[in-house]
C-alpha cells in the first residue's frame, strides 16, 4: 500500500517493498541466530580450559543444533504450504533466479543434515547425553570408528554451510549495492520503503 505525504511543493510517496511474509522472516532470522550460536560454541570447545567447560559448551552446541533442525523443518513446511514468497524482480536474469533457488535448496539440505551428523556423533559414543531439556539414553553401542566418521562429516558439512552462507551474504550485498533492487529488503527484519518524488500539479 502506498502512503503519500505532502512536503512543500512536492509529495514523497513511500511504496511498500515486496517482502516475504512475517513468519518466513522470523524463521529466517531465528535460523541466523542459531547458526551463529552453533559456530560460536563449536569453535569455543577447542578453547575450553577444563572438561566441565567443554561439556557445557558441547551441551549448548548440541541443543542449538537440535533447535536448528526443528527450525529448518518448520521453515520447509511453512515454505511449501503457507508462505507467500515475493516474485523476483522482472529485470533479474533467469540464471540468477535458478542460482537463488539452488542456494536455497542447498541451505535447507545442509541445515537438516548438519545437526543429524552431530547427533549421530553423540549417539555412537555409546553413553547418555543431555540435549535441550532431556537426557538422551544410550541406544547404540560405542563405536570409535563411527564416531570419527560422523565427526569428519560434521566438520565437512560445517565448512559447506559456512561457504553457502558466504555466498548468500554476497548475493544479498550484490542486490543491495549493485543491482539496487528489492531483493535485499525482502527479508530484512525491518520494513524498508522505496521512495519516489512526485510533482504536485
Amino acid at each position: 500500500m502506498s502512503i503519500a505525504t505532502a512536503v512543500g511543493p512536492h509529495a514523497e510517496i513511500a511504496i511498500g517493498v515486496r517482502r516475504f511474509d512475517a513468519v518466513t522472516i522470523a524463521l529466517h532470522w531465528a535460523t541466523v541466530a542459531l547458526v551463529v550460536g552453533m559456530f560460536a560454541t563449536g569453535l569455543s570447545m577447542g578453547l575450553a580450559t577444563d572438561h566441565d567447560q567443554e561439556e557445557t559448551l558441547l551441551y549448548i552446541h548440541r541443543s542449538l543444533g537440535a533447535l536448528t533442525w526443528i527450525t529448518a523443518l518448520t521453515r520447509i513446511t511453512w515454505r511449501l504450504g503457507f508462505a507467500f514468497p515475493p516474485p523476483f524482480p522482472s529485470a533479474m536474469p533467469r540464471i540468477q533466479r535458478r542460482a537463488a533457488h539452488l542456494s536455497e535448496y542447498a541451505l535447507y539440505a545442509i541445515l537438516l543434515i548438519q545437526p543429524v551428523t552431530g547427533m549421530a556423533q553423540s549417539l555412537t559414543r555409546g553413553r547418555p547425553f543431555p540435549v535441550l531439556a532431556w537426557q538422551a539414553p544410550a541406544v547404540l553401542a560405542r563405536s570409535k570408528a563411527l564416531t570419527h566418521l560422523f565427526h569428519d562429516i560434521h566438520e565437512i558439512t560445517a565448512w559447506v554451510l559456512l561457504g553457502l552462507i558466504g555466498l548468500h551474504v554476497a548475493a544479498a550485498l550484490f542486490h543491495r549495492f549493485v543491482a539496487k533492487d528489492e531483493v535485499f529488503g525482502s527479508m530484512a527484519p525491518w520494513r524498508p520503503t522505496r521512495r519516489r518524488t512526485a510533482q504536485h500539479p
